[in-house]
């Protein structure tokens, strides 16, 4: 895919979700946090998902659990011995940024702190840091803080926008700073599992809070990304604010399951986190040629189907995802899908009318956008094919479409 769908099918929601991602940011007389008019969509798929074989990571004790790691039906979380494990494992990620300000004499620049949090993991008997990208996008002088407050130089191994991860290496800080954390596949998450994030809200470093996994699969959109999405997220409840970004996701066993990200400005309680099979996947590209290039793309533009919508194109099917554009000589394009051709006005918002809905791949019922981005970025593998099924008006047809790579970040 090219773009992200228009948000619940482009819908208009009672107040436009603003996502805001949570490195804190400190200078010039106060405290603010990035943030963005980027609109989340709604979602309700789970997916299976593959590890990164070589990624070995430092094991601790931890509570007994359900079967694959994740919480059995009742279990609650020990959130005190989850810290009492953890808590030195969590590091803060600090850097300056330049920003460029409108002044009564013209632009003026000036250096701003930005800091996020981070975790400890160990791929190949080395330590790193891992944290999000907008954490360390644009950052010089970055330090890393572990939680006895000893500080040290750091610098970025390797980033991935369309993922929002980094990594960052601290080369001078002695091995007794170091305590790795353990990765659990996030394909073993339930909905209702307990979980506990720890983090540095507004710089109060080692802050814990607690709460359960809300729902799986959804995709959220950043700039820092190119507004492509990033899929397969996490929503959980634990409370999260500006600088708990970067920071890890615990399950039961105290195993991290995603990095904390984002929030819906005004919520309560809707955070989001990156999954942690999204590390296991990247991190040996990551570490080894600074970046990952291996995201599924299709080339499509689309948007959420809905009952109001189906009639306005014609369809007899209410779910799925409507292909507004398709990229000249893409995949999707070159395996014969067609966008739209008209412009229309449904429920109040813009449509372009008259595309393709894909409904299933490889046999696999694709709901709405989220559903599609979850199963390309768990699933499918650049090179390969997919049997897309979807439907043209009210005939169902398939069509075989070869996976190419996204293209590079802007």
């Amino acid at each position: 895919m090219y773009e992200p769908s228009q948000g619940l099918g482009g819908r208009k929601i009672a107040a436009v979700a603003i996502l805001v991602l949570l490195a804190a940011g400190l200078g010039a007389g106060g405290t603010y946090y990035l943030e963005g008019a980027h609109p989340t969509t709604g979602a309700t798929s789970t997916v299976t998902s593959t590890t990164v074989a070589t990624n070995t990571v430092t094991s601790t004790y931890y509570p007994a659990s359900g079967a694959n790691g994740s919480a059995s039906s009742g279990t609650s979380i020990n959130a005190v011995q989850i810290y009492s494990s953890s808590a030195q494992s969590v590091v803060t990620v600090d850097g300056f940024v330049n920003s460029t300000v409108s002044t009564f004499f013209g632009p003026a620049s000036y250096l701003s702190e930005v800091l996020g949090s981070g975790f400890i993991l160990n791929y190949n008997n080395a330590n790193y840091v891992v944290t999000n990208f907008h954490v360390v996008d644009g950052a010089t002088n970055m330090t890393v803080i572990f939680g006895n407050g000893d500080a040290y130089p750091a610098s970025v191994v390797g980033t991935d926008p369309y993922s929002d991860l980094a990594i960052v290496k601290v080369p001078s800080a002695p091995a007794s700073e170091f305590h790795p954390l353990t990765l659990s596949s996030s394909s073993s998450v339930q909905v209702g599992d307990p979980v506990a994030a720890i983090g540095n809200p507004f710089g109060l470093s080692g802050s814990l809070t607690v709460g359960v996994v809300s729902q799986l699969g959804r995709t959220i959109t950043e700039a820092t990304a190119g507004n492509f999405s990033i899929a397969d997220v996490i929503q959980f409840s634990a409370p999260i604010n500006p600088g708990n970004s970067g920071g890890p996701l615990f399950n039961v066993n105290g195993q991290v399951i995603g990095l904390t990200t984002a929030i819906v400005n005004g919520s309560q309680g809707v955070g989001f986190a990156i999954p942690s099979d999204s590390v296991s996947r990247e991190i040996g590209s990551l570490i080894s040629n600074g970046s990952y290039t291996q995201h599924p793309y299709l080339g499509v533009g689309t948007a959420d189907m809905f009952y109001q919508l189906a009639q306005a194109n014609g369809d007899n099917v209410t779910y799925g995802v409507l292909i507004e554009s398709t990229v000249a000589g893409g995949p999707a394009a070159a395996a014969g899908l067609q966008g739209g051709t008209k412009q229309a006005t449904v429920e109040g918002s813009n449509y372009v009318l008259g595309g393709d809905v894909i409904v299933s791949i490889n046999g696999t019922r694709i709901v709405n956008h989220d559903a599609l981005a979850s199963y390309l970025e768990e699933n499918a593998v650049v090179g390969h094919h997919l049997l897309v099924g979807f439907m043209r008006g009210t005939t169902l047809k398939t069509a075989l479409v070869t996976v190419a790579a996204r293209p590079p970040p802007p």
